[in-house]
């Protein structure tokens, strides 16, 4: 049985990117959000970092890995710092949507001048994650063949992030990261720094993450995958060349997912069991307020982002777990030498702050959990930009370069 939507959603058309010049390649269509070869580049930068082969098995022959830069690398290049995106952002961690950017920065506030991350004093490096659809090689982007690689884009797990990160940071003469800081699927990839390279990491900031994918975790991740593979337009992952992309499965795993990254005393403080202004869902020909939200995230979603790499991507996070091979996540985790910095968001039911007491405790390195207050959910440690960047100053205190 396939997942099929209760009511009909228009796609949203992002204004910034809807009379951008497209490449020429014919009659052919792109139907993904994707960035698209030929189109802005925007504020990145990009380098190839050679072959690349994944802890799964499979390769890739050529990779590339879009980054952003803030600040100026010290002659000594101690005072570097590197900045993980979550499952949906991307290298624009700060600054203004336009040609290149879909969106604003997702995390603006923490990095500039006077900033969290000051940049008179550190050096700043937010790349896109490989499998990603912003610049870095993912299943949008060409292969040897000219194609997409689409439905043959291998799997990816964070530890082939990391391994992809890692190649930039020697292209970027980068030795050791001052600190390597995210959240969510991004707090796993610091983790993981610290873990694989603990010579190569003095800080390591992990937010509203964990050192493994929780069976709940799972539990989410499962129904949007199912949700985005069901769709008719998802053609096992090869819809490059179709005329519509499996926007409509994209659209349901952002709504089961953004409830999870959500509380729900926010939920009910803003929405109620109000209807959206104009319809009536009394007898289902309208929406309650809340189902309007859910699918204005869904229709932003679609107009940035490619399914492919919402599939990719979260499987890797569902892959997730330091612990793999290494003989569990306690020995794992004391291999770190870096100080750790473990932040959990006291509403987060996504990645609850259980998840981030284990890691301390697990761990020499650390001392105990931040805990953000926020309504928010697990959203929280994008939202609560006042809090997160005291935590942030407080970290990097000790001094530049450690």
């Amino acid at each position: 049985m396939t997942v099929t939507a209760r009511r009909h959603r228009v796609r949203a058309v992002n204004p910034l990117t809807q009379n951008q010049p497209q490449p020429d390649e014919g009659s052919v269509s792109w139907p993904t959000g994707a960035w698209r070869e030929g189109s802005p580049q925007g504020l990145r930068h990009s380098v190839d970092i050679g072959s690349l082969r994944f802890e799964a098995g499979g390769a890739l022959p050529q990779v590339r890995i879009a980054y952003e830069t803030w600040g100026s690398l010290n002659p000594a290049r101690t005072n570097a710092i590197m900045v993980e995106h979550a499952l949906t952002g991307d290298s624009h961690v700060t600054g203004a949507a336009g040609p290149g950017h879909p969106t604003p920065g997702w995390w603006d506030g923490l990095i500039g001048p006077g900033a969290p991350l000051d940049t008179d004093h550190w050096f700043v490096v937010a790349s896109n994650v490989i499998g990603g659809c912003q610049g870095t090689t993912g299943p949008s982007s060409p292969a040897p063949d000219g194609r997409p690689w689409g439905s043959r884009f291998p799997f990816v797990t964070v530890r082939d992030q990391v391994a992809a990160e890692a190649a930039l940071a020697e292209r970027l003469g980068i030795s050791v990261w001052a600190a390597v800081l995210g959240g969510s699927m991004g707090g796993m990839r610091a983790l993981e720094w610290a873990v694989t390279y603990p010579e190569r990491v003095r800080r390591c900031m992990v937010l509203a993450s964990s050192a493994y994918a929780s069976a709940e975790q799972i539990a989410w991740c499962q129904p949007q995958l199912l949700a985005i593979r069901q769709d008719p337009d998802f053609a096992g992952g090869d819809y490059y060349t179709r005329p519509r992309g499996p926007d409509l499965g994209l659209g349901l795993a952002r709504r089961i997912a953004h409830v999870t990254y959500r509380s729900e005393p926010e939920l009910d403080a803003r929405f109620g069991r109000a209807a959206q202004p104009g319809e009536q869902p009394l007898g289902g020909s309208g929406r309650y307020a809340v189902e309007s939200y859910l699918d204005h995230h869904a229709d932003s979603l679609a107009a940035r982002f490619d399914a492919n790499s919402y599939v990719v991507l979260t499987e890797s996070m569902s892959s997730h777990d330091v612990g793999r091979g290494r003989g569990g996540v306690r020995a794992a985790l004391e291999r770190i030498t870096a100080d750790l910095v473990v932040v959990a968001v006291d509403s987060d039911r996504l990645y609850p702050p259980r998840l981030s007491d284990e890691m301390t405790q697990a761990s020499a390195s650390s001392g105990p959990v931040h805990l953000i207050s926020s309504d928010h959910g697990h959203d929280g440690f994008l939202i609560e930009i006042e809090q997160v960047g005291k935590i942030v100053r407080q970290s990097l205190s000790g001094g530049l370069g450690g």
